[in-house]
């Protein structure tokens, strides 16, 4: 299970010219899985990232949490993480999970992040054509793989 976390001060999605998702202060995560992913992939990655120092401090140090701050979350599936660019300039998305594994590991994340934060969730929708807008706040862009937490 791959994410990209962003540091927003507000994000976005829409669909079909409406918007699905919307938020102020939080993390925009792209996410993307693959088969072998697993319930414990989800625990420790929704885990680390609701606790996660980020965010700044009275002093302008990254030294709060998306919980210490209260911060707001969209979590955007993103199969294109696990994009393969070796050979050719045409990637190949073979390693990205199908959607019948891969969407109940999307509502599992989501669900599990939303446990732990203690509010609602939002989400763009798995599988659709999407546009998604954001103020990078930093800029903070963190990159994580659960294959690299042994």
């Amino acid at each position: 299970m791959k994410v990209v976390i962003q540091r927003v001060s507000k994000a976005g999605v829409t669909i079909n010219n409406g918007e699905v998702a919307s938020i102020g202060n939080g993390l925009l995560i792209l996410l993307g899985i693959v088969n072998e992913d697993t319930k414990e992939d989800i625990d420790w990655l929704c885990n680390k990232i609701a606790n996660l120092r980020v965010f700044g401090d009275d002093n302008g140090v990254m030294n709060k949490s998306l919980m210490d701050v209260g911060g707001e979350v969209i979590v955007v599936s993103q199969f294109t993480l696990h994009a393969l660019t070796k050979k050719g300039n045409r990637p190949s998305y073979i390693k990205a999970a199908k959607p019948d594994v891969a969407i109940p590991l999307y509502k599992a994340f989501v669900q599990t992040l939303e446990g732990i934060l203690g509010k609602p969730v939002q989400t763009g929708e798995f599988g659709a054509m999407m546009q998604v807008n954001l103020v990078n706040d930093g800029p903070v862009t963190i990159i994580m793989d659960t294959k690299d937490k042994r």
